[in-house]
């Protein structure tokens, strides 16, 4: 957690609103292993990091709220009673969804006026959206003592996001972000929302991300394509969730469904079973069996669920010449954002550096490279 973010949102709401607000930091969020397994009922292998949104909260009695977002130096007023989402991609969609959210259950809130900042960085696929989500939630239901549990607020969240920001997402984002624990990775069944956690100390290996710093404009409309597409391969196999679903079960109806879906339903099937065995391997401080694991669930990303892009598969193929990276691939939604790398902590620097180098030869940008600890879900800043 980050005391300078927190710092610059509560000094910023005191000489605003003249009040002191209440403190909520809420992390992003790394995955191991189990993308786009979320949607299908299946298994994750998510943990919130040091990086993360601070929001500033408090009553308001003006008879309306405000949001502000330091980053973008964008102010919205608003009142309760006449929400409607913002136009597409609009910041303010993830603050009206999640009240409009809350306001569906029935809970009475009043006006507020929120201060938020982060240091997530922008399109890395570290799920800042989730944390924003998690942060407005949780500060309501601090606020109005709403009397939500922690499972509650991450649904309202996801909700929100569904409704008001138009992206079909699942579980994963929120719950990572507002259940993780310290040093710890959680194994997240996204069927019955429960999750193991798992410490995770790789001795003399770690994680690294390494930003492409590009977001290819068909991220969102992708996903809710796949997710569509993977869902209408449920219903054919008469079953709630590709999470149901065997490999042999699929065979069986490959002549009913086109190459290109069969390829993508196989990933998640195979995907979900990754995950499984991640679990397993790091448990058993197996770390060549995780890292061949991470670049499997790359191959599948790229070649059958096709949601990598060039920039991702260029710095995979990098890892994949360097013997001291166990294994790598691309994370979160895809079409841009980070991969993220098991590597050798003394060789993690003359890895960020010649990888970074040849990234800018080729594409003639530059990536950026991430050291994240693994932290404290979304939590009161006293």
């Amino acid at each position: 957690m980050s005391k300078t973010l927190i710092k610059q949102v509560k000094e910023e709401f005191k000489k605003t609103f003249s009040a002191n607000p209440l403190l909520i930091f809420s992390p992003g969020r790394i995955n191991i292993i189990g993308e786009h397994t979320d949607y299908n009922g299946g298994f994750v292998f998510p943990a919130a990091v040091d990086k993360g949104i601070a929001a500033a909260i408090q009553k308001s009695d003006t008879g309306s709220c405000t949001a502000i977002a330091m980053d973008l130096d964008s102010t919205i007023e608003f009142e309760l009673d006449k929400l409607k989402p913002s136009k597409e991609g609009n910041w303010e969609n993830y603050v009206f969804g999640v009240v409009a959210e809350i306001q569906n259950r029935n809970k009475i809130i009043g006006d507020f006026n929120i201060i938020f900042k982060g240091n997530i960085p922008g399109g890395a696929g570290m799920s800042s959206s989730a944390a924003l989500e998690n942060s407005v939630v949780f500060g309501l239901n601090e606020l109005f003592k709403l009397g939500l549990s922690k499972t509650e607020m991450i649904l309202i969240s996801q909700k929100a996001e569904h409704n008001y920001v138009g992206v079909k997402c699942g579980i994963m984002d929120q719950y990572a972000s507002m259940f993780g624990i310290k040093d710890n990775a959680l194994l997240l069944d996204c069927r019955t929302i429960e999750s193991k956690p798992y410490k995770i100390d790789f001795k003399d290996h770690q994680l690294m991300l390494i930003n492409t710093n590009v977001k290819h404009s068909l991220s969102d409309s992708a996903y809710n394509d796949r997710r569509s597409a993977c869902e209408s391969i449920a219903e054919l196999l008469n079953i709630e969730t590709l999470r149901e679903a065997s490999e042999g079960d699929l065979e069986k109806i490959i002549d009913k469904v086109t190459p290109e879906n069969y390829q993508k339903a196989l990933y998640v099937i195979q995907e979900i079973d990754r995950t499984q065995k991640a679990a397993k391997a790091i448990e058993e401080n197996d770390l060549e069996t995780l890292g061949a694991l991470i670049y499997g669930s790359h191959n599948g990303l790229q070649h059958q669920y096709k949601v990598s892009c060039d920039e991702l598969d260029f710095l995979v193929n990098q890892a994949k010449k360097n013997k001291n990276v166990l294994g790598a691939r691309m994370m979160g939604g895809g079409f841009g954002g980070c991969t993220i790398n098991l590597i050798k902590k003394d060789e993690a620097k003359n890895f960020a550096k010649s990888a970074s180098k040849a990234y800018k030869n080729k594409f003639d940008k530059d990536c950026s490279v991430y050291f994240v600890e693994l932290s404290n879900g979304t939590h009161l800043v006293k």
